[in-house]
């Protein structure tokens, strides 16, 4: 169970650190918040996946599917809290 949690949070890390390094701008959150974001990314990516292919498991596709999760999290949260405006 520890090291399913653990494995988690390094999952969700590393999804949120990429997903912060391929959407443009800078970003002004901590390693909490990234690992929170990636968390919830693989939720997404996850949810994404089994309706499009009908299953889920840990493979290198849910680590894409985490990071397209993250990346698509961080948009909608740069457009609901108006942070990360192109141009400033």
């Amino acid at each position: 169970m520890l090291w399913t949690i653990l494995g988690w949070l390094v999952l969700g890390l590393v999804a949120g650190f990429i997903a912060r390094a391929l959407v443009p701008g800078k970003d002004d959150i901590g390693i909490v918040a990234t690992i929170v974001l990636g968390v919830v990314g693989s939720f997404v990516g996850g949810a994404l996946a089994s309706i499009f292919t009908g299953f889920s498991s840990f493979s290198p596709s849910s680590w894409i599917g985490s990071i397209i999760g993250a990346i698509v999290v961080l948009v909608v949260y740069n457009k609901v809290t108006g942070r990360k405006r192109v141009g400033r």
